[in-house]
């Protein structure tokens, strides 16, 4: 099998060498091409205003300037255009992904962009506890088996998996929970401040409430309960009820 690497956090990111442990218990056949630097919640962009560069460092390894998507496309388009890879592996992102964070996350955006291309995709994240230092333990003992166990499923068209690690230590995990992807209230705080010139400038923050209003079978409250979460994804975004409504409303 020949699997292709991307990431968000960057090619020198210490989750990333955790994916790569993690593919190489899979596989001898890896190819990595991540961007050069950290590009968390930049979700599905594509870079078209600017020339992206392609820098090799070794025999299978690239890093680009550019997006998650541009990895991805640039890698299968370009760099392996020969031989397709059989599998894009996502992450390991520093900090969970899962309800709305789907739709900002760079890391599920390399998977989308693979699954898009007809390539299967798997995404990665690694929770942490507040306070504690990030601990990878979890992720590296667990990627491999529950990569396996995926690979091993029928996917339907235009379905990537997303996979979450709880902030539990490896032999402290529940087990895995095939979930779908929970709904929080959005609670982001901004921070407002002055800078030296007396200028108005904002931080975005990234705390949100863990209220899952979808109920408990969800990838939030799985998570929270030491359980590795395992969602399908599913790009294709129509909303078939709407459709017949607005039809409805429109032939009028």
């Amino acid at each position: 099998m020949r699997i292709l690497l991307a990431n968000d956090d960057g090619i020198n990111s210490t989750g990333f060498s955790v994916l790569e442990k993690i593919a190489r218990e899979l596989t001898d056949d890896v190819w990595v091409c991540a961007p050069e630097t950290e590009q968390s919640a930049v979700s599905h962009s594509l870079t078209i205003h600017r020339p992206l560069r392609l820098r090799q460092i070794e025999e299978k390894r690239f890093a680009v300037d550019g997006t998650p998507t541009d990895c991805v496309l640039l890698a299968v388009n370009r760099v392996m255009k020969d031989k397709r890879p059989d599998l894009v592996m996502s992450g390991v992102n520093h900090g969970r992904n899962i309800a709305e964070d789907v739709t900002y996350s760079g890391t599920i955006a390399a998977a989308m962009e693979a699954t898009l291309l007809g390539i299967r995709a798997i995404a990665f994240s690694q929770q942490f506890a507040d306070g504690r230092r990030p601990d990878w333990e979890t992720a590296a003992k667990w990627g491999a088996e529950v990569a396996r166990k995926a690979i091993a499923a029928e996917w339907p068209r235009h379905v990537l998996v997303n996979i979450n690690f709880p902030a539990v230590d490896p032999d402290a995990v529940k087990g895995v929970a095939v979930v779908p992807h929970g709904i929080r209230k959005i609670g982001d705080v901004l921070e407002e401040r002055i800078d030296p010139r007396g200028r108005t400038y904002f931080w975005i923050g990234t705390s949100r409430t863990e209220e899952a209003v979808q109920g408990d079978e969800t990838d939030v409250a799985a998570l929270r309960e030491g359980h590795i979460t395992v969602t399908p994804l599913h790009l294709d975004l129509n909303h078939a009820a709407a459709i017949q409504s607005l039809r409805s409303a429109f032939a009028q």
